[in-house]
C-alpha cells in the first residue's frame, strides 16, 4: 500500500491527506493533478477498457477547494461502484455519498469556520459543482492566493466588454434569473454566463 500523503499535502490541508491517500489505495483510483480548466474544477471517469477509476483535480485550487472537489469526485466513484450507470450523475445516491464522505472532514475540523458553515449549508442540497453554489464558491474564493485581482461577470457594469482565456470577446448584458446574458462580438450570439465566471475586462473603442 503506497502512502500518497506527502504529495497530497502540497494541495490540501495536511490532516486530510492520509484519508484521501487511503481512499486512493482502497479503490485503486488514479488521482491526477490537472492543469487549470475554466469549465470545471475536477472530474471522474469510470473504469473503461482496462483502465481503472480516474479522478482529476485542478492544480491551482486553494487547499480547501481542492479537498472539496476531491471528495465530490470520490462520491462519483462510490456511486458508480454501487449503481454503475443506473442512476443520475448528481442524483440522490450521489448526494448521500457526498454527505457521507464529507462527514469525517467536518468532524476533524479541517475547514476554517466560515468554510465549514458554507459546506454545511451546501450539504442540505449538494449541486453538480461547488462552483454552482454561489455562497460556497465565494467563501472558498476568499482563501485564494492571487497575485492580481480576479474579475467575475457579476463585478462588471452592464455593457462592459470582457475576454475569456480562449480569446473570445463578449459584452455583458441584462441578468436573467441567476445568469447574465452576454453577447459574443464575433458571432453576435447570446450566451448565458454564471455570475462567478472569471473574465478579463477589456476596453473596445
Amino acid at each position: 500500500m503506497e502512502d500518497y500523503s506527502g504529495t497530497l499535502r502540497k494541495y490540501m490541508p495536511e490532516v486530510a491527506a492520509p484519508i484521501i491517500s487511503r481512499w486512493i489505495n482502497d479503490t485503486g483510483c488514479l488521482l491526477k493533478i490537472s492543469k487549470s480548466r475554466s469549465t470545471k474544477f475536477g472530474d471522474y471517469r469510470a473504469p473503461y477498457r482496462g483502465a481503472g477509476h480516474r479522478i482529476s483535480v485542478n492544480h491551482d485550487l486553494n487547499p480547501y477547494a481542492f479537498l472539496i472537489t476531491t471528495i465530490h469526485e470520490f462520491a462519483h466513484l462510490k456511486t458508480w461502484q454501487q449503481f454503475k450507470h443506473q442512476v443520475k450523475p448528481h442524483g440522490i445516491e450521489w448526494k448521500d455519498n457526498f454527505k457521507q464522505l464529507m462527514d469525517p472532514f467536518l468532524q476533524l475540523e479541517v475547514f476554517p469556520q466560515e468554510i465549514k458553515d458554507a459546506v454545511v449549508k451546501y450539504l442540505e442540497n449538494p449541486a453538480a459543482s461547488s462552483c454552482t453554489d454561489l455562497h460556497l464558491f465565494r467563501t472558498l474564493q476568499r482563501f485564494d492566493k492571487q497575485s492580481e485581482q480576479i474579475f467575475t461577470v457579476e463585478m462588471l457594469p452592464e455593457k462592459e466588454h470582457f475576454k475569456l482565456k480562449n480569446g473570445r470577446i463578449f459584452q455583458k448584458q441584462s441578468k436573467i434569473r441567476k445568469r447574465y446574458r452576454c453577447l459574443e462580438i464575433m458571432t453576435n450570439k447570446v450566451y448565458l454566463f454564471s455570475p462567478i465566471a472569471e473574465v478579463d475586462p477589456i476596453q473596445i473603442k
